[in-house]
């Protein structure tokens, strides 16, 4: 089941430079938490990559193995920033394009990212099974989810402020346009696509208002890093990260 927006807006496109600029620029611990993940779970190395989602190329850099990288956005605005960016690198392709319609062939790529757009959509299951035609058999996939079933959630819950249950299946949209998803079905849309589930880690364990302001960044990145596996299969924090392997055609 999934627990409607009770005020739905227009969805946000990020059609400026301030999901860059101020978004990010602000969020130095959340980025080292991204990255710890990232580096733990991808391949080091590979022949052909595609982040899904890339945006204005945060994440480019942790591909630098990579003999042939697509960097895909479906905002015209990001998609440029990625390129000034990139400019020069013959290994990196920035394209503009539609999740849900990957302008791809089946089959074309090792290794397919996808971090921070998931929760942009209600339903996992069509992202999840595009992503899905686009890997290779033996390939993997890296991806990012909101959590539902996340601590803070629970505390809610369990004090009265919160009617909905995080142990429910189903999404719920937390913001407009902005859903976690129940890790039951975020596992059920990915075997269905064809993926085995190989590692799952928690991310943003620590990402309480003001706390970042009174500890270091750094200090909690490091911290983050020794607790994101031994969490991943409980999933405790507001983020999940997901190693699957396409095990069919």
């Amino acid at each position: 089941m999934i627990v409607p927006d009770p005020n739905p807006q227009p969805l946000a496109t990020y059609e400026d430079l301030g999901y860059r600029d101020v978004f990010w620029a602000a969020r130095t611990y959340e980025d080292a938490c991204d990255r710890i993940a990232l580096r733990a779970l991808l391949p080091t190395s590979g022949a052909r990559l595609i982040e899904v989602g890339a945006g204005f190329g945060r994440l480019a850099d942790e591909y630098s193995r990579y003999e042939s990288v697509v960097l895909l956005d479906s905002s015209e605005v990001h998609v440029a920033a990625a390129n000034e960016k990139l400019r020069g690198d013959p290994r990196f392709a920035v394209q503009l394009g539609d999740a849900l319609a990957l302008p791809f062939p089946d089959a074309t790529f090792d290794v397919a990212v996808c971090v921070r757009v998931l929760h942009h959509f209600s339903d996992p299951r069509p992202l999840v099974t595009e992503l899905g035609r686009m890997v290779r058999p033996g390939g993997v996939l890296v991806v990012e989810y909101a959590n539902k079933r996340n601590l803070k959630s629970i505390a809610r819950r369990l004090t009265g402020r919160q009617s909905w249950s995080p142990f429910a299946p189903g999404s719920v949209a937390y913001k407009p346009h902005h859903y976690d998803h129940a890790p039951v079905g975020v596992r059920r849309s990915l075997l269905a696509a064809g993926f085995s589930i190989e590692r799952v880690r928690a991310a943003s364990l620590f990402r309480l208002p003001g706390l970042s302001r009174r500890v270091s960044p750094a200090l909690l990145a490091r911290l983050e890093g020794v607790l994101q596996e031994p969490l991943g299969s409980i999933t405790p924090g507001p983020s999940v990260f997901v190693l699957a392997r396409k095990t069919t055609r």
